[in-house]
């Protein structure tokens, strides 16, 4: 099943470049430590909202020179009441490529301290220029892209167990079990999802590190999103087990449970990945959501949640458009996930298709 979906979506064009985009993003994720010229600790408060650096390749002289920028020095305009920032052109910084810079563990257990690119020691490039406290947005980018598109895959482990054999029993039980069980599951739907987020999350230990909120945002995330999952895994089950292979399972004395499991829930496993692949975007905006408003992951660490939390002041938002990156990288993930999501649900559903045309 798999390959046959992995085919059907190269054939699609648009889910193809979704699938493209995506790759690309979680590699470059996958490698931050070695992409990203500066570590995740990384900060030059001389360097506060830098724009972004500028590549030469051409010299004074009109001819080809390797690449090189320039560092910027802070100048205040007295007749705007404004700081400026301009070109230090006493000194080239020459890129480096595959070259020492700091050092840190590549995939969290090598040490290195080879850098896909960087510069001297004096030297400062910002493809993204710099936050208020002199971080490279470039880098804070890749390392916080890593917790906001993996929190989306990471509560889906949680909550999609939790939903199928709770779904799966409600269905095959029916009667009380199932009135009982659906209720609670209505309940737990009737909570605004959002609000009953931001409460969890406010009330969470000040001192907790990153890590511990992280994990305890997934689980926030998996405790409400699974009662909606369950209910449509519960309709599925009550016209499964009326097919003759559950019939004759019982008949042979298999347990209950045993049935469930392995007869009932495979049968959905069609309208899991859908499922899966069409809720990992929201799971990524609510992660983002929580980080914006402050009760996600905290600074120093990086999420592009709270990363677009500076992007909120007007001024920034006209002077400093590159602080506005982590929304476009949130905005264009969240599209591809959708349309790779629509083209499986297509490819495994084939009258949906119909019947939305």
């Amino acid at each position: 099943m798999i390959k046959e979906i992995l085919k059907a979506l190269w054939k699609d064009k648009f889910a193809k470049i979704a699938v493209i985009v995506l790759g690309f993003i979680y590699v470059m994720l996958l490698f931050a430590d070695f992409i990203a010229p500066y570590t995740k600790d990384f900060s030059d408060r001389t360097m506060a909202y830098v724009p972004p650096s500028k590549i030469f390749n051409i010299d004074e002289r009109g001819k080809l020179s390797k690449p090189y920028t320039y560092n910027y020095i802070r100048v205040f305009d007295k007749d705007n009441l404004e700081i400026k920032y301009k070109f230090d052109r006493s000194k080239k910084h020459y890129i480096k490529f595959l070259s020492k810079g700091q050092p840190y563990k590549f995939l969290g257990l090598i040490p290195m301290k080879r850098h896909l690119f960087t510069t001297d020691n004096d030297g400062r490039i910002f493809l993204l220029g710099t936050d208020i406290n002199g971080r490279d947005v470039f880098s804070r980018l890749l390392f916080g892209g890593r917790i906001s598109m993996t929190i989306g895959f990471l509560a889906l482990f949680v909550l999609f167990p939790i939903g199928l054999l709770y779904g799966g029993i409600s269905g095959y039980f029916g009667g009380k079990v199932d009135i009982v069980m659906m209720r609670f599951a209505e309940a737990v739907m009737s909570i605004p999802s959002f609000y009953l987020l931001i409460i969890l999350a406010s009330i969470l230990p000040p001192g907790m590190t990153s890590t511990q909120r992280f994990m305890l945002i997934v689980l926030i995330l998996a405790l409400i999103g699974w009662a909606g999952f369950a209910r449509v895994v519960r309709g599925m089950v009550l016209s499964i087990k009326t097919q003759e292979y559950v019939q004759a399972a019982q008949s042979i004395g298999a347990s209950k449970f045993r049935i469930i499991v392995k007869h009932i829930l495979p049968q959905t496993t069609s309208y899991v990945i859908v499922a899966m692949t069409l809720s990992v975007p929201s799971y990524i905006l609510s992660e983002s959501g929580l980080s914006f408003l402050g009760l996600g992951i905290q600074q120093p660490d990086a999420s592009w949640g709270n990363m677009l939390k500076e992007a909120q002041e007007f001024t920034n938002i006209i002077y400093r458009p590159w602080l506005l990156t982590p929304g476009f990288l949130i905005f264009v993930s969240v599209l591809a996930f959708n349309l790779i999501g629509d083209t499986i649900r297509d490819i495994l559903d084939p009258k949906s298709k119909k019947q939305g045309t």
